[in-house]
C-alpha cells in the first residue's frame, strides 16, 4: 500500500537521505546489545524462578502462588521471545539492505523513531494508524 508522493502531507520525523553505514553500524550494535540483554534475562529468570520444589511447599496455598508467578514468568518469557523475534528480522533488513523502510507505506522511517525503536517495522503515522485501528476495533 504505497503512498503517492503527490499531495502527500510531510513527516516532519522522516529524512529523505538514507541510512549512513555508520547509522545502520550503531542501530545494529543498539540491536545485538537489546537480544544480549533480553537473553541473559531469560537464562537467569529460568535459573531463578523456574525451580520449584514442591518438598519446600508445604502448604497449598504457597504452591499455588508459586505456580501463578511462574505462569505469569512464562508470559513475560513469550512477550520476550516475539521481542527477540522482532530484533532478529531487524539485523536480518540491516543485512539485507531494507533496513529503515515502513512495512505498511514503504516510506522510510524517521530516524529518531529508529533510534528510539531499532526494531520497529512501521513509520510513526502508519503505527499511530494501527493503534488507532486497534482502539476502535476494542
Amino acid at each position: 500500500m504505497a503512498a503517492s508522493s503527490a499531495g502527500k502531507i510531510p513527516d516532519p520525523d522522516t529524512d529523505e537521505e538514507p541510512l549512513s553505514s555508520g547509522e545502520l553500524a550503531e542501530l545494529r550494535a543498539l540491536l545485538e546489545a537489546k537480544r544480549v540483554a533480553l537473553v541473559k534475562a531469560a537464562q537467569e529468570s529460568l535459573e531463578q524462578d523456574m525451580m520449584l520444589d514442591t518438598n519446600e511447599m508445604p502448604d497449598e496455598v504457597d504452591l499455588a502462588s508459586t505456580e501463578y508467578i511462574q505462569s505469569f514468568a512464562l508470559r513475560l518469557r513469550g512477550r520476550e521471545r516475539h521481542f527477540l523475534d522482532k530484533i532478529d528480522v531487524a539485523i536480518q533488513k540491516i543485512e539485507d539492505g531494507v533496513f529503515g523502510t515502513c512495512e505498511e507505506c514503504e516510506e522510510e522511517i524517521g530516524r529518531k523513531r529508529l533510534a528510539a525503536r531499532p526494531e520497529t517495522t512501521l513509520c510513526i503515522r502508519c503505527k499511530e494508524d494501527q493503534e488507532r485501528e486497534e482502539r476502535d476495533f476494542r
